[in-house]
């Protein structure tokens, strides 16, 4: 096997991985794991993106990489875990509309669902290995979206809409392999505000109602 062989393989199986992520997402019942699998979650599109970088010799999508890793897996966590009450990490998250078995049914719809509509996306698009990015990174939007739809706790639901983030850019770098950087330095900005920003009002909240479920907020009118 030649070396784009082996990089070709190796961003398979990431891919793969990811995907598994983004299904714990939707399927685990307890806010620390999901924070930690959207941590592995990050690790993978960082990973994919060095490997696309060394298959495609762009220079961006090391600094892709660089910054994902330092935002995502470092700063964004930390963020979460300083910001919010560490008892709701302690707890179960089992605010839910859906339970985990109907959950994972539609999240195998999804999943088949993004691999339709990219298929008409990959003719557009020359670069070998969009034909595992593309595909993986709008079923991890699918996933995100459905992860926030789904759950009643305000973490886990900033956790959907960061898969969500991940999915465009795991698509992303591959399809335009000289992603400016700029496009990421933007993210590396205003996602890790967001974070402390819900995470700030989360930990209000729980203060106040002593839950994180947003379906208690409405108490908060007469507060």
């Amino acid at each position: 096997m030649n070396s784009s062989s082996i990089l070709f393989a190796l961003d398979a199986l990431t891919g793969a991985l990811f995907l598994l992520t983004a299904i714990g997402v939707v399927a685990t019942r307890q806010v620390l794991a999901s924070l930690q699998l959207f941590i592995l979650q990050s690790v993978l599109l960082t990973l994919s993106a060095v490997l696309l970088g060394f298959a495609q010799g762009s220079i961006h999508l090391f600094a892709v990489a660089a910054i994902t890793i330092a935002t995502k897996t470092l700063l964004i966590p930390w963020l979460l875990r300083h910001t919010v009450s560490a008892e709701v990490y302690r707890t179960r998250e089992i605010e839910r509309v859906l339970n985990i078995p109907s959950s994972l049914l539609i999240a195998a719809v999804l999943i088949v669902l993004a691999y339709v509509v990219a298929n008409p996306l990959l003719g557009a698009v020359s670069v070998p290995f969009a034909q595992i990015n593309l595909p993986l990174g709008i079923a991890a939007m699918f996933l995100g979206t459905f992860t926030i739809v789904v759950r009643r706790e305000a973490v886990p639901q900033l956790l959907g809409l960061l898969a969500v983030e991940n999915g465009v850019f795991f698509a992303g770098v591959a399809i335009v392999p000289s992603l400016p950087v700029i496009a990421e330095l933007a993210a590396a900005v205003d996602v890790p505000v967001l974070a402390l920003v819900i995470g700030m009002l989360t930990r209000r909240i729980h203060v106040r109602l002593g839950t994180t479920s947003v379906g208690q907020l409405a108490s908060l009118r007469d507060c």
